[in-house]
């Protein structure tokens, strides 16, 4: 039982709403809550340690016997001290993060799945794989939706452009449900140019828009190329860059006065149009 909220053990849980404390190069994140922390048990992620309320034990008892981490416990009010605020799911994990992969290994990894297989000696086309590529999603709880919906669906992977938010912040991990810790997900350094050498690759460049020029998502079809959609965060939209490297654009008609959706809710109608 850790009865100090200054005990070193509890380090990486102070000040959870601190974004100075919670960077990518800190070298680990945290996840919140059971549901959460069980995926985060079944992920590659290393468990660094846990912490949780006494209250919080017994319901996780099956849970905890697979943790060969450090499990820490503590009234609520040390709990509280030491995340800053008043943590109602009573139970916290921290995790290492894992080096990111380069955008080619995941996209090479989405893209096995693509392409065309023999039955019976007949060439048998395959639904076209697709990934979802980001661009200026700057809030952690949109950024969470989209991957929960991107697990959902089956989409292979997320490419981030250099501007959007960190996935493994608290609030997008929790938001996920911990399905950010199962989407491959890399970050470009090169924007757009990355759009460019994805085409290039073969990669079906499709752009998610509100203009009134794009086609209706439903008329979109697949064909033998993997699918990259490219979403961009609500106000600004896609830039210029990303529209002129997209092959093609597709929006969601909606009722009149109605200029968008949250960009969570119209990725998931689309990776719903496009599931493999």
């Amino acid at each position: 039982m850790v009865t100090d909220p200054a005990d070193p053990r509890l380090a990486d849980y102070v000040g959870l709403r601190d974004a100075e404390l919670r960077r990518p190069d800190r070298g680990w994140f945290i996840a919140e809550g059971r549901l959460v922390i069980e995926q985060l048990v079944r992920s590659a992620y290393p468990v660094r340690s846990v912490l949780l309320t006494p209250a919080r034990r017994a319901a996780a008892a099956r849970l905890l016997a697979s943790v060969e981490a450090p499990i820490y416990l503590a009234e609520p009010g040390v709990l509280n001290a030491v995340a800053g605020f008043d943590l109602h799911r009573g139970m916290l994990a921290s995790a290492d993060r894992l080096p990111l992969p380069s955008v080619a290994s995941v996209l090479a990894g989405a893209r096995e799945a693509a392409g065309a297989r023999e039955v019976a000696g007949a060439r048998v086309l395959t639904r076209a794989r697709v990934v979802a590529v980001v661009e200026g999603v700057n809030d952690h709880e949109n950024l969470g939706s989209l991957f929960r919906n991107a697990a959902a669906f089956g989409v292979g992977a997320v490419v981030l452009d250099p501007t959007c938010c960190d996935p493994l912040y608290r609030r997008s991990v929790r938001v996920s449900m911990g399905h950010v810790l199962r989407v491959p997900f890399a970050r470009a350094s090169d924007w757009p140019g990355e759009l460019g050498r994805m085409r290039s690759d073969g990669w079906r460049l499709v752009a998610l828009t509100p203009l009134p020029t794009a086609e209706p998502l439903e008329r979109l079809r697949a064909d033998e190329r993997p699918v990259a959609l490219i979403l961009g965060a609500e106000g600004p939209g896609l830039s210029a860059g990303a529209l002129a490297l997209a092959e093609e654009r597709v929006r969601i008609p909606l009722a009149e006065g109605v200029d968008s959706l949250n960009v969570a809710t119209a990725a998931a109608l689309a990776f719903h149009h496009l599931r493999p």
